[in-house]
């Protein structure tokens, strides 16, 4: 098998608040890392009350502090908000906290709406400037500027820890290109655009530049994932992510509902089309229906590892779909974590 990861958005759902679900977030990093996922990355969005993962690089520091063994990053950092070279300044000084442990996901889009994009930026934007700041940032992590380059004679500090692995986070053909031409793993966001995977996927095996730090491709699949105990309660564990997505669609801001909540919410037929869109590749189930999906996702993709998010409001539900899928994928745990578990769960 494969490895499994975890891609966390740090859901706040109703009757909670931000700060019990980065408590519960938290808790649930641990029990992944005793339970043998391989990687644990915090996805950036702002201005979005339904998610508290605003400021990811402070997470990671908190996050690889509270673990052992797993490793933690950023699903991803959305570069358009960012200097390149603050990034890695920031994601080399959590390597030298915690060596060989953090990972560096780089993504193309804002993470949020564009009024708060602009006040994030406090600047304007052409369609091109992303791809300047990837290519600035590869080059501060490479020290590739030409000579004659003002920003040539610039270290990326602290000195004498490595910049960590660097992925292309997309979800589309271009991000996927992108990844190829720089020669670093490719992680597509089939959470939400599972229908743009096959290209997305075969442009980026058949562009692939080989590098240094990667000589083949490598590629991580993310995808949504309810594990229940049987097919018909992963089903209604999994009623309050159809809500989640009419929402996106319309732009309609709020909490994750519950599960009895979402049960009572009636859909128009734009809505259903839209929930079918991003629900597409979804993986619903008890863990024998999950895995076996799992399995055929893997054999059409030829994925190089699985990285899981599963985005449900109630956070020991959510640690237990993470248990089962563990138990049902074979995973080796590695025993328990020295540290407490934050108490709100």
């Amino acid at each position: 098998m494969i490895p499994l990861s975890v891609l966390d958005l740090f859901p706040v759902s109703t009757g909670s608040t931000a700060t019990e679900a980065i408590a519960a977030s938290v808790a649930l990093a641990q029990r992944v890392d005793e339970l043998g996922y391989t990687r644990y990355w915090i996805a950036e969005h702002h201005n979005m009350p339904s998610i508290a993962s605003s400021a990811p690089e402070v997470l990671i520091g908190h996050v690889a502090g509270r673990t052992r063994h797993i490793r933690v990053g950023a699903g991803g950092i959305m570069l358009p908000n960012h200097a390149p070279l603050h990034v890695l300044e920031v994601f080399r000084t959590l390597e030298a906290l915690y060596p060989g442990r953090i990972d560096l996901g780089i993504g193309r889009a804002p993470g949020t709406d564009p009024v708060t994009s602009s006040a994030l930026r406090r600047r304007a934007s052409d369609g091109g400037e992303v791809n300047d700041q990837i290519a600035e940032l590869f080059a501060f992590a490479s020290k590739a500027f030409p000579a004659d380059h003002p920003f040539g004679a610039i270290d990326v500090m602290p000195s004498g820890a490595p910049i960590p692995p660097i992925w292309m986070l997309g979800s589309t053909s271009a991000g996927a290109s992108i990844a190829a031409a720089l020669g670093v793993g490719f992680a597509f966001a089939g959470h939400f655009s599972m229908g743009e995977a096959r290209s997305a996927v075969a442009q980026y095996r058949s562009r692939f530049t080989p590098s240094p730090e990667m000589p083949r491709p490598r590629l991580m699949m993310a995808v949504t994932v309810v594990c229940g105990e049987t097919d018909e309660q992963a089903h209604d564990l999994a009623a309050p992510l159809r809500v989640v997505y009419a929402r996106l669609a319309s732009g309609r801001r709020g909490l994750i509902p519950s599960v009895e909540e979402a049960r009572g919410v009636r859909f128009t037929s734009e809505e259903l089309a839209v929930i079918e869109r991003f629900a597409e590749g979804a993986v619903v189930g008890s863990p024998s229906t999950v895995r076996a999906s799992l399995e055929r996702l893997v054999e059409r993709t030829s994925a190089d590892e699985l990285m899981i998010s599963t985005l449900v409001p109630d956070p020991r539900q959510r640690v237990a779909s993470y248990e089962r899928l563990a138990a049902a994928w074979g995973l080796e745990p590695v025993g328990a974590n020295p540290w407490p578990t934050p108490s709100r769960l």
